[in-house]
């Protein structure tokens, strides 16, 4: 099969299937579907999106990706930093609860489904590599904490609006005089209840006699029951509460949906898109390669972004918006005990059969206990230790962590996730050009070869050692250069250079320039230039060139022997 077209990972797992694997993947399944009622319709309502869709939204996605993903246990559905992306991006062109909106969040998902999809036929998952670690952390730490902070309003019955932390900060403290009181204590209740589940629910029935696995599993399915009781709750309260609620939620299973035709909002949609799957695939691929590698498995890249593409077109096609690979939904699959991606099939059934018969249970169901499942949900994203382990270890990662965290708090997700990877490109750029470069010499009785400011070693007054722990390339070629022409103007003595190429891993043309430039001002000054220890693929490069042929010394397999051979005149080495 040609390198360009998708696998179905289903042919492989496919065929170790068998009946101790079923009753594993349909108890997985059980488990995800109570735990993904409630959460899909959360995150619906952080997108701005009717409940209904959130559940639209984990139907198709699971069937498709079961086809086509690589990982055994990655559930896709919608997420929490991407349904905030979603409702950041839609909001700038239409009101929420407009048919405009919806319509905006289809044609979003499509757009991405379709970047995602062709990035993957092209094999381009690599690109995804220049989204540092230190910016991601930043990006979701900040996206955690606006999402906590959007839900405030809904906790506090006020309305409130904003896409910055401040900006809704701001919002929510103009309405303060404006608390409706069932509402603060029915959502403050379920929030508390959340938080007290999370932290001490499964301590508490492990202490019982129940087993590791089922407590951790009914404290997963927890947020089930503040849905229920906080309903009953409202139910009992009246019409004439003045709790919000999510109302009427149509039964059925998911449209069929085309994107509406508008080049002028899907021009608008083409970057945003981008940045929601490239997010999106992150955070999928990083879930999806820990749990795999607790089992001992891998997962593909590239095939997943064909996954992930076609599970946000699905979605489009579906009435949804954008989908990736959640980190919650996913654990709990996995501790669940789901063997293959069948489970996800098995998780969309379920979800199809509650969006059929159980809607109607949900029309007294207070938008404030979804957003206090919500904030509870967000709190693992938000690490503040990231920052001192940073700072401790890389100071340029620190300042592409904190810009990344600073503007997406200050302008909103796509501004401070565009800002962090330009900086963390230029800090890259920059410290790519300025690359480690010592004079070295040799560990007495060895062979090895040391910085000279770091160790003591032998050198020769005649021979001068150099190595570039660096591919040289057009951004710091010219710093080799000065680098050579101050060595050489402090060792008046010097002979023979030889450049110690064991860290050169590429050389591009800019390079090859700088170098014959070298070579020239050597040659001048009746110094004779050598290599040693070039590596093959480099070596290659260079034999295509004229740089060998006139080269004015020799190329040595080791850097010993050119030391070597060319000290033999030298009275002797210094120390």
């Amino acid at each position: 099969m040609p390198n360009f077209l998708p696998r179905l990972p289903i042919l492989t797992w496919g065929r170790e299937y068998s009946r101790q694997i079923l009753s594993q993947d349909l108890l997985a399944a059980v488990i995800v579907t109570v735990m993904l009622i409630p959460q899909s319709l959360a995150y619906a309502m952080l997108a701005g999106l009717p409940a209904e869709v959130g559940i639209y939204a984990s139907i198709a996605p699971l069937v498709l990706y079961a086809l086509l993903g690589s990982s055994r246990v990655l559930s896709v559905g919608p997420v929490a930093v991407v349904s905030l992306m979603t409702a950041s991006t839609i909001g700038q062109f239409a009101q929420a609860g407009s048919p405009l909106y919806w319509q905006a969040a289809i044609i979003l998902a499509f757009i991405s489904g379709v970047i995602l999809l062709i990035m993957g036929l092209l094999r381009l998952g690599f690109l995804t590599n220049f989204l540092s670690h230190s910016v991601i952390s930043g990006f979701i730490s900040a996206s955690g904490l606006i999402i906590a902070a959007s839900q405030m309003k809904h906790l506090l019955g006020v309305k409130a609006e904003g896409s910055s932390l401040f900006e809704i900060i701001g919002s929510i403290v103009q309405q303060l005089g404006h608390v409706h009181g069932w509402t603060l204590l029915i959502g403050g209740s379920a929030l508390l209840f959340l938080l007290w589940v999370r932290r001490y629910l499964k301590p508490l029935l492990t202490r019982l006699g129940l087993s590791t696995f089922a407590a951790d599993i009914i404290s997963k399915a927890a947020p089930v029951l503040a849905i229920v009781l906080t309903s009953l709750w409202v139910w009992l309260l009246g019409a004439d509460s003045g709790v919000r609620i999510v109302g009427t939620v149509p039964s059925g299973l998911p449209p069929l949906t085309m994107p509406q035709w508008d080049m002028a909002l899907w021009q608008e949609l083409l970057v945003p898109a981008l940045l929601i799957g490239v997010v999106g695939f992150v955070e999928s691929v990083s879930v999806g390669q820990t749990l795999a590698a607790k089992r001992r498995q891998r997962i593909d890249p590239n095939q997943e972004l064909v996954a992930l593409g076609a599970s946000n077109l699905s979605s489009s096609l579906t009435g949804g918006f954008p989908v990736t690979g959640g980190f919650s939904r996913s654990v709990v699959n996995f501790d669940a005990g789901a063997q293959t991606p069948a489970a996800g099939l098995f998780t969309a059934i379920g979800l199809a059969l509650a969006a059929l018969f159980l809607t109607p249970a949900l029309y007294y169901l207070p938008q404030a206990t979804l957003a206090a499942t919500i904030m509870v949900a967000v709190l693992t994203l938000v690490d503040f230790k990231v920052f001192q382990r940073t700072w401790r270890f890389a100071k340029s990662d620190f300042w592409a962590l904190l810009v990344t965290f600073v503007l997406t708090l200050w302008h909103g997700v796509e501004v401070g996730l565009v800002a962090g990877v330009l900086l963390s490109l230029g800090l890259f750029l920059y410290a790519s050009s300025r690359p480690h470069i010592a004079i070295v010499g040799l560990v007495d009785g060895t062979q090895h070869f040391r910085n000279v400011e770091r160790h003591t070693v032998q050198t020769s007054q005649s021979v001068l050692s150099i190595r570039v722990d660096e591919s040289l390339y057009f951004a710091n070629a010219r710093y080799l250069e000065d680098f050579i022409n101050q060595a050489v103007a402090d060792n008046q003595q010097v002979r023979h250079l030889i450049l110690q190429c064991s860290a050169i891993n590429h050389i591009d043309a800019s390079a090859l320039e700088s170098l014959e430039a070298i070579q020239h001002r050597l040659t001048a000054g009746a110094i004779i230039l050598h290599l040693s220890e070039v590596k093959g693929p480099v070596m290659d490069l260079l034999q295509q060139t004229e740089f060998l042929q006139h080269l004015t010394g020799q190329v040595f397999l080791t850097h010993y022997q050119a030391v070597q051979q060319l000290s033999d005149n030298t009275p002797e080495w210094s120390i």
